[in-house]
């Protein structure tokens, strides 16, 4: 059975010290650079193989990998080139002998962050961490990053915390950040993340749906007009880009911007000043602008719908947002949330989902992603007579055809990690669970987990004393 009030103590808020993963197939060291790195105020997983380094990114993303160069079985630089894949903002360091600088080197200049010739100094070691955590924008022993900045955002999906390392590292400067993804996402939410994250977060943060307001009006909310300007304009107004000077302004629905506006928003953004509708006089602007939206720009671009002049000034740094169905695990962990909230606002004694109701969340398509999620836990407190919500009342918000996982027989062999860790997760390392939502017995599912070095134990919830 599946514990929502446990689920919902665990969002994947681990900000409070840098977490470093260290790979080694020599335990002596591996034992050694624990000591060393938790003396030092981090976190430190270890693994004794690639392989099982890529099965604890599965499981939760660290700030730094430590690896050894030459391993059995897979590498270091097979290591780097695997995480580099799913994880780009993720730092590597890499440990070599003597004898193999020229190829650490030679990593360095395809992406390795850095390396160290083995046996290395501690302080050495502790400075290039800290140096990778600087680059990256993590936290570490210097500056405490409590993660107050991301904790509307709750998840432990591996893809998510990618994202989230990028907003954080971005947030730093004032680079235009595009935030692409389907409607529900939560892509204001991960706006207001980065604001908050920015030296800006002590300024306003204002959000404007481009798609919301009519043509004729949209002009006159972004940039303003003066008294007189056009019939109903009976004061002058500041619009939006002074009401957010040096702070934020997040263009909600960029990609419905009707062509007309694009013109004048890029001499804007190229500019930093507006010009009030009617007004003679431009005004200068200090404004961060995040942009975002649910359509794909790059046809709209070739549909002649959208500039590429504008798209390439607002995609500095582009944040692309999974869907719900790419991060299932979250499901119950978002679920939970919700319901502890809903709970109060509807002043009901709800505990949690029954282990039915948890299936058929986690099984569901999701097209509303995170924003249909939240709606149908809604429904189901408002309707619950019962403490725990029954499954009949979570079929009946859902109003859509199950969509089951796949079987093990129709999962690509290179994506059955991944879906054997989602497993885990969704049922906090239930294996009994795990192989019954797997379609698959015991014994079978176990040769699986050890197959892919996956052990349950990794995915049980961290009490929180």
């Amino acid at each position: 059975m599946m514990n929502m009030a446990t689920l919902d103590k665990t969002p994947g808020k681990t900000q409070g010290k840098a977490q470093v993963l260290v790979v080694d197939d020599d335990p002596g060291l591996l034992r050694l650079m624990q000591l060393r790195l938790e003396a030092a105020g981090y976190g430190a997983t270890l693994a004794d193989s690639g392989e099982r380094a890529l099965a604890q990114l599965a499981v939760s993303r660290p700030q730094v990998v430590v690896t050894d160069l030459q391993m059995g079985g897979m590498d270091g630089i097979t290591l780097f080139e695997a995480i580099r894949a799913e994880n780009p903002a993720l730092p590597v360091i890499i440990l070599t002998a003597h004898g193999t600088i020229p190829d650490a080197v030679s990593a360095v200049k395809g992406g390795v962050f850095g390396y160290l010739t083995k046996p290395f100094d501690a302080k050495a070691l502790l400075v290039e961490i800290e140096r990778a955590l600087a680059v990256s924008g993590a936290p570490n022993t210097a500056g405490v990053d409590d993660g107050a900045w991301r904790a509307k955002i709750i998840t432990r999906n591996p893809a998510m915390e990618e994202v989230l390392a990028k907003a954080r590292l971005v947030a730093a400067g004032d680079a235009a950040v595009l935030i692409q993804g389907e409607s529900g996402t939560g892509k204001e939410l991960l706006a207001r993340a980065v604001h908050a994250a920015s030296p800006r977060s002590n300024r306003p943060f204002v959000a404007i749906n481009c798609a919301a307001i009519p043509e004729p009006l949209l002009e006159s909310e972004l940039f303003g007009h003066v008294k007189g300007a056009f019939t109903g304009a009976v004061r002058d107004n500041r619009g939006l880009f002074q009401a957010a000077d040096g702070g934020t302004l997040l263009l909600d629905e960029i990609g419905d911007m009707p062509p007309a506006l694009q013109v004048k928003l890029l001499r804007v953004l190229q500019e930093k000043q507006v010009r009030p509708v009617g007004g003679m006089q431009h005004v200068p602007i200090d404004v961060r602008v995040i942009s975002a939206t649910h359509r794909n720009l790059d046809a709209e671009m070739s549909a002649g719908n959208f500039r590429e002049d504008l798209y390439y000034r607002l995609k500095v740094v582009a944040l692309n947002l999974p869907s719900l169905a790419e991060r299932r695990e979250d499901i119950p962990l978002l679920a939970g949330h919700f319901l502890t909230e809903l709970a109060t606002r509807y002043k009901k004694d709800v505990t949690g989902l029954s282990p039915e109701a948890v299936e058929l969340l986690v099984a569901a398509a999701w097209p509303g992603n995170v924003r249909q999620l939240y709606n149908v836990i809604e429904q189901s407190v408002a309707l619950t007579t019962t403490p725990r919500i029954p499954a009949n009342l979570v079929q009946q918000a859902i109003q859509r055809e199950q969509t089951e996982f796949a079987s093990f027989e129709q999962a690509r062999r290179k994506f059955e990690r991944d879906y054997l860790a989602q497993l885990l997760k969704i049922t906090d390392g239930n294996v009994t669970q795990a192989s019954r939502l797997a379609k698959r017995n015991r014994t079978e599912f176990y040769k699986l987990l050890q197959r892919h070095q996956l052990d349950p134990r990794l995915f049980k919830p961290q009490r929180i004393s």
